[in-house]
């Protein structure tokens, strides 16, 4: 399973939200360039990196603090926020992101989606985005009625990379994963899914390993490796080489 720390950038600067909200915000750095720095020497083999502002505006905001962190990490890095047509798309993989990460576009957009997962195959990752089981667009800030695994399987014969799955009730919080929610959009899509948002220490990723074979092939780590509730070094380590046979139900 592969533990991916998040950078979430907001005016140039390395950001968490609590449960998406925009007015609770705790900085962590001026500098992202050196926390992806930080994260990768410690052992990180992929990047999550969401522009918030992007997010919100419904175009990049960040993209030339992103080409910075790019230039300085040699990991694959994973980018999502305000990416909302194919010329940003494509801009961003000339770039050197190895994935592009799509949110409001799932919901808003579907043509778009679908060619892009067709023109760039294993290249397109579906971020979605739920608070009780309903999707979030718009930088979380418009709750909407369609399901998440309604949402979900629309995408499933596009065949895109993974899907990043964010329980933004938990985001930011440290309150554990949603394991079932977690788990089951894995099986019922049968498309990779990274879980995201809850993650307060090394237990979690403990408790995430027997879905790997359900299909949950990643966890992005966010505030809890700021705040040091967890240590990313342990984190890669257990989930690089604890059997997941022996964790199994």
């Amino acid at each position: 399973m592969v533990v991916i720390p998040a950078i979430d950038l907001k005016e140039g600067k390395c950001v968490r939200l609590a449960q998406g909200d925009f007015e609770r915000v705790t900085v962590y750095s001026g500098d992202p360039v050196a926390v992806a720095l930080t994260w990768q020497d410690t052992g990180a083999k992929r990047l999550h990196i969401i522009d918030l502002d992007g997010s919100r505006a419904g175009t990049p905001r960040n993209r030339e603090l992103i080409r910075d962190i790019l230039s300085h990490v040699s990991i694959p890095v994973q980018v999502g926020g305000g990416i909302r047509d194919m010329a940003t798309v494509e801009s961003y993989l000339a770039m050197g992101v190895t994935w592009t990460i799509l949110g409001t576009a799932v919901l808003r957009d579907r043509s778009f989606v679908r060619e892009a997962c067709q023109r760039f195959p294993d290249r397109i990752i579906l971020g979605i985005d739920a608070t009780g089981g309903r999707v979030a667009v718009q930088g979380w800030t418009e709750r909407t009625e369609e399901s998440v695994l309604e949402v979900a399987m629309r995408y499933a014969p596009d065949k895109p990379a993974a899907i990043v799955y964010t329980d933004i009730h938990r985001d930011g919080m440290e309150t554990g994963v949603n394991l079932e929610a977690t788990g089951g959009l894995a099986e019922a899509t049968r498309i990779p899914v990274i879980a995201s948002g809850g993650v307060a220490g090394l237990g979690d990723i403990e408790r995430l390993l027997p879905l790997e074979p359900c299909g949950v092939m990643g966890v992005i780590v966010g505030r809890a490796i700021y705040s040091g509730a967890l240590n990313l070094g342990d984190a890669l380590n257990l989930a690089g080489n604890l059997s997941c046979a022996r964790l199994r139900f």
